[in-house]
């Protein structure tokens, strides 16, 4: 149950720093093996990084959008 509890929370983007507090860790060595990576994950990260260069591409195509 700790193992699963822990995976769950870094794949809903918990810090290693919040892991550790979670856990009563003060290593991030014993932290870092519950962040696991998953192709989900890989691809909630890139969804967010294509949103992060759209919008800037967005504001530099367009710098007066926004302004009132």
């Amino acid at each position: 149950m700790r193992h699963t509890g822990n995976t769950l929370a870094a794949a809903s983007g918990a810090s290693t720093r919040e892991l550790m507090q979670r856990m009563g860790h003060a290593s991030m060595r014993a932290a870092l093996i519950y962040q696991h990576a998953t192709s989900e994950r890989d691809r909630e990260i890139a969804s967010a990084m294509d949103r992060r260069i759209a919008k800037r591409a967005r504001h530099i195509n367009n710098p007066q959008a926004g302004q009132a």
